[in-house]
């Protein structure tokens, strides 16, 4: 399902929040929040809450998926170890150093393929294919490089921003292999990865975003087929099948 929610007075809850099906991170200080994610995912999930160079941005600043998380290379030292703790051992967890360090405005990807801001530094590419585990394709979406925040998707499907073309739609979702579809949140705002975060089983959205957008984000999402129980049990026949 689909989820509205807030940070404080903020329907980005894309900008304060990372979702994989592995794990969650939210912002330290923000008992409310946290518990909204706690709720649905604990069961599942550790959600963790965390700073990132002593902000509460980590959706800005992190990418992931279920197989690692690259965070900014302003992270501290006991920032990372509190999250090297807090994440499932099999997530590699590292540093990136980028001079565009808002690293969920450049990178966005699944547990499969990652979309690339088309100027990001070459080490950057490598280091995003060894450590997510992905094949990586440098893009932009509407005419826009900041692809995290233009686009959201999971394994199941993904939402694009309203403004890119039909052929570059098309073109994304065979690149992708999934089904991809032009859409809104917060009540029209394109900024996709800002207002929502989304795994392959639940997705939280601003608290702005209208029924009608909920629906579409359901729909591409695949929220009302899959169920967490399900998604687990086919990462681990995954992870047996790959050792």
């Amino acid at each position: 399902m689909a989820i509205r929610v807030q940070y404080e007075n903020s329907s980005e809850v894309g900008v304060f929040a990372v979702l994989t099906s592995a794990y969650c991170i939210t912002p330290l200080g923000n008992p409310q929040f946290y518990s909204y994610f706690e709720e649905e995912l604990s069961d599942h999930i550790p959600v963790v809450q965390a700073t990132f160079a002593g902000t509460k941005i980590a959706g800005t600043l992190c990418v992931g998926n279920t197989k690692g998380l690259l965070v900014p290379h302003t992270t501290t030292d006991q920032e990372l170890t509190h999250i090297r703790a807090s994440l499932p051992d099999s997530v590699v967890i590292q540093r990136l150093e980028e001079k565009l360090s808002a690293l969920g405005n450049v990178i966005t990807c699944n547990d499969h393929v990652a979309l690339l801001h088309p100027e990001a530094d070459s080490n950057t590419e490598e280091i995003v294919k060894d450590v997510l585990g992905v094949e990586v394709f440098r893009q932009t979406i509407a005419g826009s490089p900041l692809v995290g925040s233009c686009c959201r998707f999971t394994n199941q499907g993904g939402l694009i921003h309203p403004m890119a073309p039909i052929k570059e739609l098309e073109e994304l979702s065979n690149l992708l292999e999934m089904p991809l579809v032009a859409g809104t949140v917060n009540r029209g705002s394109d900024v996709i990865g800002a207002g929502l975060v989304a795994n392959d089983w639940c997705a939280f959205c601003g608290l702005d975003t209208t029924s009608t957008e909920l629906s579409v984000i359901e729909r591409i999402f695949k929220l009302n087929e899959a169920t967490a129980s399900t998604i687990s049990s086919d990462l681990k026949r995954a992870l047996i099948d790959k050792m």
